[in-house]
């Protein structure tokens, strides 16, 4: 899965009192990659993997990488990376046609869906898709998604 494109650019960091590495993303990710209310992405600093996700600032896009992974990176405020970013796990163009249509028919649903971490959209496609043998169940799990993402709910609960 994966038909976003990866954006590619350069950009200063800047290291907090907290020891978190703050990268401006020089792109608009709505523009880029679609509307989302938050953009998970995955991809490369200086070549080393990365994931995380791009926050909305008063300064713009930023994606900003916590203590742990920066200490592996020994950057500094003021130097310059070059980033490699794609967004992560299955995005709304990749979707069967009628998961789409369902998340597009209702937008809250979709929204909430589109700003998931990859393992949960993962696991809602994965139990949707688990309908092979049993075909007329597919339009019924993908209608129970479509609530549990209206009520606010990260997975299905399990039993």
């Amino acid at each position: 899965m994966g038909t976003a494109r990866a954006e590619r650019f350069s950009a200063v960091v800047r290291i907090d009192g907290r020891g978190r590495t703050h990268v401006p993303v020089p792109f608009e990710p709505d523009k880029a990659w679609g509307t989302k209310p938050r953009h998970h992405i995955t991809g490369t600093l200086n070549g080393m993997g990365l994931r995380g996700v791009i926050e909305r600032t008063p300064d713009g896009a930023m994606l900003v990488l916590g203590p742990a992974w920066c200490q592996d990176a020994r950057l500094a405020t003021g130097d310059q990376v070059e980033m490699v970013l794609t967004p992560e796990g299955p995005q709304r163009a990749d979707l069967p046609a009628d998961v789409a249509a369902a998340l597009d028919a209702a937008p809250d649903a979709g929204a909430f869906f589109d700003s998931l971490a990859q393992f949960y959209r993962k696991a809602y496609l994965r139990w949707i898709e688990a309908t092979k043998r049993r075909p007329e169940q597919r339009p019924v799990r993908i209608a129970e998604v479509v609530r549990l993402l209206q009520d606010g709910q990260r997975e299905r609960p399990s039993g």
